[in-house]
């Protein structure tokens, strides 16, 4: 089970470096009209190469917890032990990432090419920001429990 390490490594930098990088193109591509030319491009591949690398992270991070016992201890509701919290705490900030990347790929696809309204622009802008943070997060409870293990 060692080798999977390499696997969610990998599709953690994928992840969260398109975050990143999704981030900077929003901020810096201030002309509506550049927008209009990029996201309808760009928008489909990048989101299919996101949903490979978070099944990746997923299959790959679920295998390796209940490798370590960690799915059982969570299951039980147990977080009397700092390893217990830690995983509680990740699987709390992936069970947001996961609902704003649903949110913000409905969106996404629904409105493709198309004019979005002020809501759903608000929601896709707010739920991409959210992904962006939540990774960071993610991250640091990533760090902590593989210090531990």
């Amino acid at each position: 089970m060692e080798f999977l390490i390499h696997f969610h490594l990998m599709a953690a930098m994928a992840w969260i470096g398109g975050a990143i990088f999704m981030f900077i193109l929003g901020v810096s591509l201030r002309d509506k009209t550049k927008q209009d030319q990029v996201y309808p491009n760009i928008g489909p591949i990048f989101g299919y190469f996101e949903v490979a690398s978070l099944i990746i992270l997923l299959s790959s991070g679920l295998l390796m917890a209940n490798d370590k016992g960690l799915i059982d201890m969570f299951l039980a509701g147990d977080r009397s032990s700092e390893i217990g919290e830690i995983f509680y705490n990740k699987m709390m900030i992936v069970a947001f990432v996961m609902f704003f990347t649903i949110l913000h790929f409905v969106i996404a696809f629904k409105t493709n090419g198309k004019k979005r309204t002020r809501v759903q622009n608000m929601l896709s802008r707010g739920s991409s920001l959210m992904i962006l943070f939540l990774n960071f997060v993610a991250l640091h409870y990533a760090i902590m429990l593989r210090n531990i293990l």
